[in-house]
């Protein structure tokens, strides 16, 4: 299917948590669907749910989409998409894990019961009060690019480390309504109904996250929203106008930089960056500088070969 060449691309993310007895079925239903199209990105399957995004042009995605709807499990999935010039994904991939986010509790199901949804109307409103306690439970890496003022940031290197973060800290937040959010909804899903699993009463998160807060508000003076959201795919990062924004990663520790970050002495393209360059061993330098160098070659010798056709 090659009609779209021309065309934007549509982008779009799902998940749901829902009892899948045979992940492997579901992977081959996927497989035999997606391999006449040119539909790229990743799906997360497990017996707790789905996980997704995927790109292509717009008359693929309407296809995918119905072929989703068309499972009774995935009926009433809620499916967010946004349009770009160019898909922020290389290839498409199918992998079967445990969890679909991993928080490392198997206690925890979503499907059962979670927080309570605060719609991204009434977040800001929400969030002022002074009873509540907010939290992001995003990455340390993510948080830095951009959060809602006044966040807690749990300086987390994975999701996995929440439960023990809150372990260590609930006693702060006794009495208090905790209020969570996250990129697409998806942790915060996880999150809340750890807590309430845990005894605390008075949990609510951003539903659909900050993306959809982005979509439903965009950035206005009275936003409580700063900076820029991180996402997991080529993009890198963007604006509360839902465009790409001004980060990129080091591709020698796969951390966000931005401009600021390129104009220091320690930046190596394709090395290092402020993030990685005091903890970094020279032999680790040595070989990421020789992989640099040879991507520079295959470049030059694939736009030597195009230029020759």
């Amino acid at each position: 299917m090659y009609l779209g060449v021309f065309m934007r691309k549509s982008i779009i993310a799902f998940y749901k948590f829902v009892d899948i007895n045979d992940p492997k079925l579901l992977k081959s239903d996927l497989i035999f669907f997606l391999k006449d199209t040119s539909i790229l990105g990743t799906i997360i399957l497990s017996k707790e749910g789905i996980n997704g995004m995927c790109s292509s042009n717009e008359i693929e995605i309407k296809s995918f989409k119905d072929f989703i709807f068309k499972n009774i499990l995935f009926s009433d999935i809620d499916i967010k998409e946004s349009f770009y010039e160019e898909t922020p994904f290389k290839k498409m991939s199918i992998k079967i894990k445990n969890e679909i986010v991993p928080i490392g509790d198997e206690e925890v199901k979503p499907s059962i019961k979670v927080g309570k949804y605060v719609e991204p109307e009434k977040w800001d409103e929400f969030i002022s009060h002074e009873d509540v306690v907010l939290i992001d439970t995003r990455n340390d890496f993510e948080v830095k690019l951009g959060s809602f003022y006044g966040s807690v940031n749990p300086e987390t290197k994975s999701f996995r480390e929440f439960p023990l973060w809150w372990r260590k800290n609930k006693d702060k937040y006794q009495g208090k309504k905790i209020a969570m959010f996250c990129t697409g909804g998806i942790r915060c899903e996880k999150s809340t109904s750890y807590l309430i699993n845990n005894g605390v009463k008075d949990v609510f998160h951003l539903k659909g996250g900050i993306l959809n807060y982005f979509e439903k508000l965009r950035l206005n003076e009275k936003s409580k929203w700063k900076g820029e959201c991180f996402v997991f795919d080529q993009r890198v990062s963007l604006t509360p106008e839902l465009m790409a924004g001004n980060f990129e990663l080091c591709f020698g520790c796969r951390n966000p930089i931005n401009e600021k970050d390129k104009v220091q002495e320690c930046y190596e393209p394709g090395v290092t960056c402020p993030n990685c360059h005091d903890i970094k061993s020279e032999k680790k330098k040595s070989g990421l500088r020789e992989r640099q160098k040879q991507a520079l070659l295959n470049f030059m010798r694939k736009k030597k070969k195009v230029m020759s056709l």
